[in-house]
């Protein structure tokens, strides 16, 4: 019964999906939007990975009308890699944010930072991390989409890098427990507490975030984007979040095992939601992703020690539906993935399914646990 009920609630999900508003695509700035967009993009000892966002970011047109990097003195070569892009495009600015303030989280404090030193003159802040790599026409379509959708604050989901077959296996799973908690990007008309974002592209209105007080609110959350976002819609501000993997690429982790223990002790979400909705979460997860492949293996096995009544051939019938949906939606997820050329690597991509139990195992894992260390720094 459960079961049944939390898969009606998984399709109620992925059919609004059909009615979403399609990827972006790069876009020419337009003379109106000419200054528009100050870029926020906080680093801490990103030295090998920040040069496809500096080049990226280099390529955006005249809407961006600065770009700052806000570093929490690096020690790695991060800043002389800024310091060179800053030669050849004047846009670039290093900036060195304030020791960080008792009960802040790294991340929301140098974009803080970078927000309270941004030009007033813009009427948009965009938040881009280090490990990103934009696209061309990545900006100008992100503002031209904001504008056009009314929304006050609006975010990406990219195009993910990956390179080894690790990595190839596990990230579509955890990828996928978004996707089984909320709905696609691109649907429209989130409820508050229900709505999503991602900080690795998160565009707002200046005023927006005045009114809200920069990334205050969001201070000692280790999910920071989402926090920001559902405190912004629960004050009556419109929240998109957008399909962006035309547009925007990342390179997260590194390997299976930093995939596991970086994103995910983070896609739990507990900073940006009530107890109730987090374990109604869970508890979904657990029905309809981690639990189909091991149940279809022991109700199998039972079937052939001679066990047969309709409820266990209902309950094998019901599993199976769930394990046909979960590869159907590979290919409703193939395009959020980068491939320059055909690798033996991606094809564990298509194996996926078999690490639905270990994704929802993590995120399990990360409800009852406080991050103790976060890119570089120790809380």
């Amino acid at each position: 019964m459960c079961q049944g009920t939390a898969s009606l609630i998984l399709l109620s999900r992925l059919v609004k999906g059909a009615i979403r508003r399609p990827p972006l695509t790069g876009k020419t700035a337009t003379l109106a939007q000419s200054g528009l967009v100050s870029v926020v993009v906080p680093s801490l000892n990103e030295v090998d990975r920040i040069a496809p966002c500096l080049a990226g970011l280099s390529q955006q047109g005249a809407e961006v009308r600065e770009i700052l990097i806000v570093d929490s003195n690096s020690q790695d070569g991060t800043r002389d890699r800024v310091k060179a892009a800053a030669v050849l495009d004047s846009r670039f600015q290093l900036l060195t944010d304030d020791p960080l303030p008792t009960g802040w989280v790294g991340r929301p404090w140098a974009l803080h930072y970078g927000f309270l030193a941004s030009s007033t003159q813009s009427e948009w802040v965009l938040g881009v991390d280090a490990d990103t790599e934009p696209q061309p026409g990545l900006v100008a379509s992100l503002v031209a989409a904001a504008i056009e959708e009314g929304y006050d604050l609006v975010s990406l989901s990219p195009q993910f890098i990956l390179h080894d077959p690790g990595e190839w296996w596990l990230q579509p799973s955890l990828l996928m427990t978004l996707l089984y908690r909320f709905d696609s990007s691109g649907v429209r008309n989130q409820p508050p507490d229900r709505v999503m974002a991602n900080g690795q592209c998160f565009l707002c209105r200046r005023q927006v975030l005045e009114q809200l007080g920069g990334y205050t609110s969001a201070a000692s959350s280790f999910c920071d984007d989402v926090t920001l976002a559902r405190n912004a819609a629960k004050q009556g501000f419109k929240v998109g979040f957008l399909d962006g993997a035309k547009v925007i690429r990342v390179r997260m982790y590194v390997g299976i095992a930093e995939t596991w223990r970086e994103w995910g002790r983070s896609l739990d979400l507990k900073d940006a939601t009530t107890p109730p909705q987090l374990w109604s979460d869970l508890a979904l997860l657990l029905l309809v992703q981690g639990l189909p492949i091991p149940l279809i293996l022991i109700l199998w096995s039972c079937l052939n020690e001679g066990y047969s009544f309709p409820t266990l051939q209902l309950a094998i019938g019901l599993n199976l539906f769930l394990v046909v949906i979960r590869f159907a939606l590979l290919l409703a997820i193939y395009p959020s993935y980068y491939r320059d050329q055909f690798t033996l690597s991606a094809l564990t991509f298509w194996l996926s399914p078999l690490a639905d139990p270990f994704a929802v195992l993590r995120i399990f894992l990360s409800a009852f646990q406080q991050p103790k260390q976060w890119r570089g720094r120790v809380y």
